[in-house]
């Protein structure tokens, strides 16, 4: 399968199971969906969403998410605030809505290879069968959007954040 780049505002699909949001992007009503940042305290709750993916398969692709390193900073993009929801439809595609520290970035192309290599291979084959990644621009991404943890690795790379 092929991926999608597409820049729109994000709105997750009627038909996709939304398993991932952060506070940012508001989902359709109907939608299900768990903040990002209770993932892990969710990772062992045995409720399943529309479309049958578990709330435990969040924190497994926010997890391998962590692998995917913005090359200029060399920090992951969930740390970052990059990625602002995953939705994963009935043929176990997952479509990220990430977006960039600037919409002028050159590196989509390397984001998106590492983000298929942390999500389709591995033991098993992977955790979902494909990606594709929404390229979103609202909200606009801001230093806001940093996780505690990024904003130590980017203190620890000189960074004053």
């Amino acid at each position: 399968m092929s991926s999608e780049n597409t820049a729109t505002a994000a709105t997750p699909e009627a038909d996709d199971a939304v398993v991932a949001q952060t506070d940012a992007v508001t989902p359709d009503a109907g939608d299900a969906a768990v903040p990002a940042g209770d993932a892990a305290a969710q990772a062992g709750d045995a409720a399943v969403p529309a479309g049958g993916v578990s709330k435990a398969m969040l924190a497994d692709i926010e997890e391998a998410m962590k692998d995917v390193v913005d090359p200029e900073l060399g920090i992951n993009v969930v740390d970052l605030g990059l990625v602002y929801g995953v939705h994963v439809d009935d043929e176990n595609v997952a479509t990220l809505d990430m977006t960039l520290t600037s919409a002028a970035c050159p590196l989509t192309d390397v984001i998106e290879d590492q983000a298929r290599q942390a999500l389709t291979t591995g033991p098993g084959g992977g955790l979902v069968n494909d990606i594709r990644i929404n390229w979103v621009w609202l909200p606009p991404w801001g230093p806001d959007k940093i996780t505690d943890e990024g904003r130590d690795q980017l203190r620890s790379l000189g960074f004053n954040v």
